[in-house]
């Protein structure tokens, strides 16, 4: 439903969570551009310079203290929270619910008693979960409650939490999320497919979408006050082999000709998982990504392009950005 009213101003000010991540960064850049006053929140000297450097102004906070987000969110007309834990390893399944699910659940009551008027909720496609088959669209129930995997459960609890909430609010499921400034996502892959180190390919499709597109969609929803609707964000699909064998050609390396049979994709987690226990190291794999990345995932983007001129832009060309920065970044190409 849209809420109508007076359109937005570019006087408004916005408290941003994530800033110093992948989408956080961009999402700070699109409000700056359009003209907002950002205030993000930040817990050290590195994040402090990553804000500042993009225009924003670091505010110290944690999800954990609801004083302090109180304190952060005192003024602001609306907060875009972007901060999550993405963590696939079961050692950090209770951190990653007190970050996903609590956090946003403080971060929902601070906003609330000091008057915030909008909620702009990054949430995922995993809140649908790898249990539900066939193209998502926003009408798909979702079962991340009913997934093994806490990192589904946990972005479907706290979506939850954003619907549940009496503040104005729009949620964001984006799929895999590719395009400059991402350092720990796809960029570990592409990073292993530089170094010829990639064990082998894992056998499913993803659908990249360009985090720039993500961020300047959830801005337009924002200004145009698209409250209470929802928002697939989708781009390419492709086969993950398909996309390994692209990287490899742009970088010049040898790739894996085949995907790896998902029985053996699976073993070697569990192995790596088992290994984990004993040295205490977060492995490469574990059978949680495993499950994802075997899986097939397609997202229509059709409502998002419709009302708020979202672009899946092309894998070639969401690629050759990606690369060239991260050749810029040093973090390929040696």
């Amino acid at each position: 439903m849209i809420n109508s009213g007076e359109p937005m101003t570019n006087r408004a000010t916005v408290f941003l969570t994530g800033a110093s991540g992948f989408l956080g960064g961009h999402l700070l850049r699109e409000l700056r551009v359009a003209g907002f006053e950002v205030r993000a929140l930040s817990r050290g000297a590195q994040s402090d310079e990553a804000i500042t450097r993009l225009g924003g102004i670091p505010v110290r906070a944690d999800l954990a203290d609801l004083g302090s987000l109180q304190a952060a969110q005192t003024g602001c007309d609306a907060v875009f929270h972007a901060a999550a834990s993405t963590s696939m390893w079961r050692q950090q399944a209770a951190a990653q619910t007190a970050t996903n699910v609590q956090g946003t659940e403080n971060l929902l009551q601070a906003a609330q008693s000091v008057g915030v008027q909008a909620f702009v909720h990054t949430s995922s496609v995993s809140a649908y979960s790898h249990l539900v088959h066939g193209t998502l669209n926003e009408s798909v129930p979702q079962r991340g409650a009913e997934s093994w995997i806490n990192y589904e459960r946990t972005k479907f609890l706290g979506e939850q939490a954003v619907r549940r909430s009496s503040m104005p609010w729009i949620v964001f499921n984006p799929s895999h999320i590719l395009g400059p400034g991402d350092h720990r996502n796809w960029a570990r892959l592409i990073m292993l497919v530089d170094r010829e180190k990639l064990p082998g390919i894992p056998p499913g499709i993803g659908s990249f979408a360009d985090v720039r597109e993500i961020a300047r969609a959830q801005v337009r929803a924002w200004q145009q006050r698209r409250f209470g609707e929802t928002y697939l964000v989708g781009g390419e699909q492709a086969s993950f082999v398909d996309f390994v064998h692209r990287v490899g050609a742009a970088l010049g390396k040898r790739t894996p000709r085949n995907a790896m049979p998902a029985w053996v994709f699976m073993t070697y987690a569990r192995l790596a998982g088992s290994w984990s226990g004993v040295t205490g190291k977060e492995p490469d794999v574990t059978p949680e990504s495993a499950t994802l990345v075997c899986a097939t995932l397609r997202v229509d983007s059709a409502k998002a392009k419709r009302e708020l001129g979202y672009v899946e832009t092309p894998l070639d060309a969401l690629l050759t950005d990606t690369l060239l920065w991260m050749k810029q970044e040093g973090l390929v190409g040696h």
